[in-house]
């Protein structure tokens, strides 16, 4: 008969932790020159991967970025959000351009059947913002989600 192993040793991680996060630049100006976006979405990949977070997508305009990430099971989002935004932020500076993030994020579960829709959206946002502003599509995204939505709390104004 095999050995059987002592499962209270063997420690087994399988976080399927998808996030959908939502944040904007400084009062939702247009900072991020259009030339540096694609890099920007390279550069935050970059970040990801040395920090142990999967990033599946990163995507957004001049005044705003959407990422989905898996969020590693030693991490909240609230620190995943802080080291990609610290040091994007900084990466754009180094660039010559006066910026930074906005205080703040939206985050948004996303289940497994839902992932490769919402890569499409990541990656579609140049699309997406012809028709929509920003404030709209956080606002439809938090009451999709079922939360209350305060504009002055979302966006410091009434919309």
């Amino acid at each position: 008969m095999p050995d059987l192993v002592d499962i209270g040793r063997v420690s087994h991680k399988y976080p399927n932790i998808l996030v959908h996060g939502v944040f904007s630049t400084k009062e939702r100006k247009d900072l991020i020159p259009m030339e540096m976006l694609p890099t920007l979405w390279k550069y935050l990949a970059g970040i990801a991967r040395n920090h142990g977070i999967d990033l599946l997508a990163a995507g957004g305009t001049q005044n705003h970025c959407h990422l989905l990430i898996v969020l590693p099971s030693d991490m909240t989002f609230a620190k995943a959000i802080q080291v990609l935004k610290a040091n994007s932020s900084r990466w754009i500076r180094e660039h010559g351009v006066a910026f930074a993030w906005q205080e703040g994020y939206g985050a948004f579960s996303v289940s497994s059947s839902s992932k490769a829709a919402v890569i499409d959206y990541i990656e579609h946002q140049a699309e997406h913002h012809r028709t929509r502003t920003y404030e709209a599509e956080l606002e439809a995204m938090i009451r999709k989600s079922g939360m209350q939505f305060d504009p002055v709390e979302a966006f410091g104004q009434v919309a």
